[in-house]
């Protein structure tokens, strides 16, 4: 097989080098302008033929490329994993299999398989720690699939994370009964399905930015999650965001970003 391997991409530790180099007097500023517009050159982009790999991402947005597994053999998924691994990057692969798994611990060695969220991970030890507490509250315990890929994401992007599940209006006194876990948090991502009100419930409790997460759980006029996203786009409480149903994934990133403000 062809090997399509880019160069290396520069990384932050090499420009951070350069700069020490000038501050050391070790390199005068145009042979550091040089180099430093020399790193910036490089492609930062790896072509496997079917997937271009961008290894700048991390740079660019504070968190790797992440797989969206779905759609993707396991072989595919495999040697996009390897790429990104090798390259010193955290792993997370979103909606994936335990075939796929399979086929990524050939690879390497050290991935980890998490069922309920179907995310194969493998933290990096460099990653930058959020500043506070990311909840997850989920609903109801057919809410935890999705629940988990938010949990499981925001853990691997650096966060801490604390679990609150089956907290769902229906039993609101669950909820209340933790007041004190969901004031400690600095994000709270709220996952729901059926009408989807635990978002409002919780916006209307905390001052901190909630992300609400719609699912597919419910009956039929749930119409696979619509009508919990629609209550979510048109809660009265303020501070609350909306993703896409099911996308617990995204979610974390948002509430990563936030947790990793100054």
């Amino acid at each position: 097989m062809a090997n399509h391997e880019s160069p290396r991409a520069p990384s932050g530790r090499a420009l951070r080098e350069l700069l020490e180099a000038v501050r050391d007097g070790r390199l005068d500023p145009a042979q550091a302008e040089a180099e430093a517009r020399r790193l910036i050159a490089l492609d930062t982009v790896e072509d496997l033929g079917f997937a271009r790999v961008d290894h700048d991402r991390e740079t660019r947005q504070g968190f790797p490329e992440v797989v969206y597994g779905q759609g993707k053999t396991p072989e595919q998924i495999a040697r996009i994993s390897q790429a990104i691994v090798s390259r010193g990057h955290a792993l997370l692969v979103t909606r994936t299999e335990r075939a796929a798994y399979e086929a990524v611990t050939r690879l390497v060695p050290d991935a980890r398989f998490h069922d309920a969220a179907r995310i194969i991970e493998q933290r990096a030890a460099t990653i930058a720690k959020g500043r506070g507490v990311v909840l997850v509250a989920a609903a109801g315990t057919s809410d935890i699939p999705v629940a988990e890929e938010a949990a499981i994401s925001a853990e691997v992007m650096g966060n801490d994370v604390d679990r609150l599940y089956d907290v769902g209006v229906a039993g609101l006194h669950r909820l209340l009964a933790q007041h004190a876990r969901v004031q400690a948090a600095r994000v709270v991502i709220a996952v729901a399905g059926m009408e989807g009100a635990l978002a409002s419930v919780i916006g209307g409790l905390v001052r901190v930015p909630v992300v609400a997460v719609p699912t597919s759980v419910g009956y039929g006029a749930s119409f696979g999650g619509v009508t919990a996203l629609l209550a979510m786009l048109n809660s009265c409480a303020m501070g609350v965001s909306v993703v896409n149903i099911d996308n617990g994934f995204g979610a974390a990133a948002i509430a990563s970003t936030i947790n990793h403000l100054d």
